[in-house]
């Protein structure tokens, strides 16, 4: 599963050969349906629809609680994008009554977004909005970042594209710092498409930034003016402003706004304090 988060299409086929080889002798049903579920998250992240939704469905055909709901929420996403309503809809039916059945925010944010997968206009708006609203209450980031990312595309669909462009960025930066490469890779071409310029970026490009800058970057993000970083590290304004566009042009961004989304080197920063 982690593998396939991270979109290692290598690392998954070997793990899934050695996870079915030992689950049949054992009996261990659930193993071969998180393989299945598996492959349904590695080809959504890849955008290999096809593939996602022949996965989710065996995997949500299976008797297995947990496993089963995880796969309606893949098979909602693949169905959408084939535009396959009925199957679609079908899924958003059974995975409905667990999240209600649940009420946590997890639940409630991913029946949101497969909601809006399947809406249009001011309903679509509204339901990805919610699914943001609720994931960001819990601990589930991958899944928020999943939302940031749906909800970006189809604004830039929808010619939204300065509202897109904040939805990807959140999505893109997210995925980097989770290491989860196939989804950041999908947010970065949308992003790509929405006119941003966007270097690729792996999970250790923090790394790029000296502890000063390192420094000054988590200030900043901290809401503190250029004159009050200066006053607090003895260096002046100007000097803050030329380490900033620095910081900018080596995380790929333009502006405060887009760095307190932006994951930094904490070590670098507590090694320089």
């Amino acid at each position: 599963m982690s593998a396939a988060w991270r979109g290692d299409q290598p690392e998954t086929a070997k793990l899934t050969e050695v996870g079915v080889q030992d689950a049949f002798p054992r009996g261990e049903g659930s193993a071969l349906v998180l393989t299945e579920y598996s492959s349904a998250v590695l080809n959504n992240g890849l955008g290999r629809w096809a593939i996602a939704l022949a996965a989710a469905r065996r995997a949500s055909n299976g008797d297995k609680l947990v496993a089963r709901s995880w796969a309606l929420a893949e098979l909602v996403e693949s169905a959408a994008r084939l535009e396959e309503w009925d199957v679609g809809a079908e899924a958003l039916r059974q995975l409905t009554e667990r999240t209600q059945a649940s009420g946590t925010s997890w639940a409630l944010g991913t029946e949101a977004r497969a909601r809006a997968l399947l809406s249009q206009g001011p309903e679509a708006d509204r339901l990805y909005r919610t699914a943001v609203e609720q994931l960001s209450e819990c601990r589930m980031n991958a899944h928020l970042a999943r939302a940031h990312l749906v909800y970006g595309e189809w604004l830039r669909r929808e010619n939204r594209r300065v509202d897109a462009r904040d939805q990807l960025r959140r999505a893109h930066d997210l995925f980097v710092h989770m290491g989860a490469a196939a989804f950041a890779e999908r947010a970065r071409n949308e992003l790509l498409a929405t006119g941003e310029t966007v270097r690729k970026r792996t999970p250790d490009t923090a790394l790029d930034l000296t502890p000063q800058e390192s420094l000054i970057a988590s200030l900043a993000r901290d809401g503190k003016t250029n004159q009050e970083i200066g006053a607090e590290l003895f260096i002046s304004p100007r000097t803050v402003e030329w380490h900033l566009r620095k910081v900018f042009a080596k995380l790929a961004i333009g502006s405060r706004r887009e760095l307190r989304d932006t994951p930094l080197d904490a070590g670098a920063t507590a090694a320089y304090t």
